[in-house]
C-alpha cells in the first residue's frame, strides 16, 4: 500500500508542456558507462541540438581529448546559476577551487519534487562528511531563488549551499534526461519506493509551491558530479525520478582522492 501514498507526492501534469526550445549554444555532455553506473569518458557536443535531444540522447563513445573531464569542468565553469540566499548570478567557477579543490555537484529535479526533497535531506545529513573531506557541497535545483528558499526553510537545508537554474543551463549542457516518459514511467524510478520511510520523513513540511512556474521544468532529471579542480572525477545522470547516485560511491571517490 506504500506505492499508492508515494505517487500522490508527485505533482499532476495535466498537459505534456511545449516542447524545449532548441539553443544553437547548448553544449551537452555525452557519458560512457562504467559498471557499478559510473561514467569516466565523456565527450562535449558542440552542435546545435534539436528540442529536447540533449534528454534522449544515447552514451556516445569515447573522446579522443587527452583530458576531456577538464574540457567539461571549463565548459561548466562558465555557466550562470542564482545564489538561493541572495538571489545573486554566480558562476561555477566561482564556487570552489578550481586549480586542487574538491566539490560535489549535486543536480536535484525541480525544488518542488519530493524525491529531490529527500536527496536534500540526505546531502544536508551528509554535510559533516563532505566537510571533514574537505569537499565542497553545492546543491542546484531547477526553478527560481524564491523556489529554492521555500525549499530551504521548510525542510531545512543552508541556503549558502543552495543554487537555482531556472534555465537548466547546466542540465543542458551535462545531458541530463528529460522528458515525461523518463519522468513518470521509467522503471529506474520504482526505486524510490524502497526509501518510502526516508521519503515520508524528508516531505512532513512539503509545499507544492516551490513547483517552478515553467511547467516543463518538472520533466527534467538530475544528477551528481565529483570534480577536483576543472578534472570531472565522477559523474552519474539519474535514469529516472528519484533514481539517484549511491551516496557511498561519491563519498568514496572524496575520501579516497587526496585534497591539496
Amino acid at each position: 500500500m506504500a506505492a499508492p501514498v508515494a505517487a500522490s507526492l508527485v505533482p499532476r501534469v495535466s498537459l505534456p508542456p511545449p516542447a524545449r526550445p532548441a539553443a544553437s549554444s547548448t553544449r551537452g555532455l555525452d557519458l560512457v558507462s562504467l559498471p557499478g553506473g559510473r561514467y569516466r569518458h565523456l565527450r562535449l557536443r558542440r552542435s546545435p541540438l534539436p528540442a529536447g535531444t540533449a534528454a534522449a540522447s544515447s552514451p556516445s563513445v569515447p573522446s579522443s581529448a587527452s583530458d576531456p573531464g577538464s574540457s567539461i569542468g571549463h565548459a561548466l565553469g562558465g555557466v550562470e546559476i542564482y545564489s538561493a540566499a541572495t538571489g545573486e548570478p554566480v558562476l561555477f567557477r566561482d564556487l570552489w577551487d578550481q586549480n586542487e579543490g574538491m566539490a560535489v555537484v549535486a543536480l536535484l529535479r525541480h525544488f518542488g519534487c519530493p524525491c529531490c526533497w529527500e536527496l536534500a535531506s540526505v546531502l544536508r545529513d551528509t554535510k559533516e562528511r563532505f566537510d571533514s573531506a574537505g569537499v565542497k557541497l553545492i546543491a542546484v535545483g531547477v526553478g527560481t531563488p524564491d523556489k529554492a528558499r521555500i525549499l530551504a526553510e521548510r525542510l531545512p537545508f543552508p541556503l549558502e549551499y543552495l543554487y537555482a537554474d531556472p534555465e537548466r543551463k547546466a542540465y543542458d549542457l551535462l545531458g541530463l534526461y528529460f522528458g515525461l516518459g523518463r519522468t513518470f514511467f521509467n522503471p529506474a524510478s520504482v526505486k524510490v519506493f524502497s526509501r518510502f520511510d526516508s521519503l515520508k520523513e524528508a516531505v512532513k513540511n512539503y509545499t507544492i509551491e516551490a513547483t517552478p512556474d515553467d511547467r516543463a521544468g518538472v520533466l527534467q532529471q538530475g544528477g551528481m558530479f565529483v570534480f577536483k579542480g576543472k578534472e570531472l572525477l565522477y559523474a552519474r545522470k539519474d535514469e529516472g525520478t528519484g533514481d539517484h547516485a549511491p551516496l557511498d560511491d561519491v563519498l568514496n571517490i572524496c575520501c579516497k582522492v587526496p585534497v591539496s
